[in-house]
């Protein structure tokens, strides 16, 4: 299935694709698509939900984000375009859930920003606490599947010292979304093919099957760490095409728009603006 929150920020509402594409409102059935709703959500018929009229905004699919978690350069062709060794264990970094917004919300490059760029990568949605789980046992921690739009500021992850953090978590920086694609309906998350386009121009071009570390590997690494709770996402990487990559670099402006894609997920599309 594919969950949506649809509606004004704030004032969000949960809802269900059907097999039309069509919105459904779920606001009958539970309060919201929170990561424990997600794993298990409660028995509806989806046709006797009612129909949402219109186009509403899309909201974050899932409510009450905990922690974004993403790991850097866990596609083997990125890093070579990077400069960067293949990292022989994931790299980690958090990006504050104040950064995340929804899937078509506009992006704004923070005052002094100079080296804003883009990032497709699948997202993962904890639905049960994961601790100390095998690779085996990781996928059974998944309550579903969406996009993430990794939007960084280069000069500020790499020119200003310290952590990455400082360049990922920007106002407006984690666009996620549209939807939470269950496992069931999603397969092997290793198949998946990526693209993201800049202003109608093709940017980056990958598949889920060249990460370094796939989801299972990294959702077990990282519960050796810290506990993975329902309603967690995690950001898997990137593959390929950023702008930081391109010779010469381009980077993102006032006015550029940027849309994502991934395999059985959806879109996204976000216009950038200037603070």
């Amino acid at each position: 299935m594919k969950f949506l929150r649809y509606g004004e920020i704030g004032a969000e509402k949960p809802g269900v694709l059907d097999a039309e594409g069509r919105i459904r409102d779920l606001s009958g059935v539970l309060p919201d698509l929170t990561g424990e709703v997600l794993a298990a959500p409660p028995a509806f018929d989806i046709d006797t939900l009612p129909l949402v009229e219109g186009s509403p905004r899309l909201g974050v699919p899932v409510a009450r984000i905990g922690k974004m978690i993403c790991i850097g350069l866990n596609y083997s062709d990125h890093a070579a375009e990077a400069g960067m060794p293949i990292p022989a264990e994931p790299i980690v970094f958090m990006k504050a859930t104040s950064a995340i917004i929804g899937p078509n919300d506009p992006v704004h490059l923070p005052r002094g920003a100079t080296k804003g760029d883009w990032e497709v990568e699948l997202g993962v949605v904890i639905g049960k606490t994961a601790k100390y789980v095998s690779e085996a046992e990781a996928l059974s921690h998944v309550a579903g599947y969406t996009i993430v739009n990794d939007v960084s500021e280069r000069a500020f992850q790499s020119e200003r010292g310290g952590q990455w953090t400082k360049g990922k978590s920007c106002d407006t920086f984690g666009p996620v979304g549209p939807w939470v694609v269950t496992p069931d309906e999603v397969g092997d998350p290793q198949a998946l093919a990526l693209t993201c386009d800049v202003n109608g121009e093709r940017r980056q071009t990958g598949s889920t099957a060249s990460m370094i570390f796939g989801v299972a590997h990294v959702i077990s690494y990282l519960s050796q760490m810290m506990r993975l709770e329902p309603g967690d996402v995690i950001a898997t990487g990137t593959p390929p095409g950023v702008g930081m990559g391109m010779k010469p670099p381009v980077f993102l402006k006032a006015g550029d728009v940027m849309e994502l894609a991934v395999e059985g997920l959806g879109t996204q599309r976000q216009e950038v603006f200037a603070d």
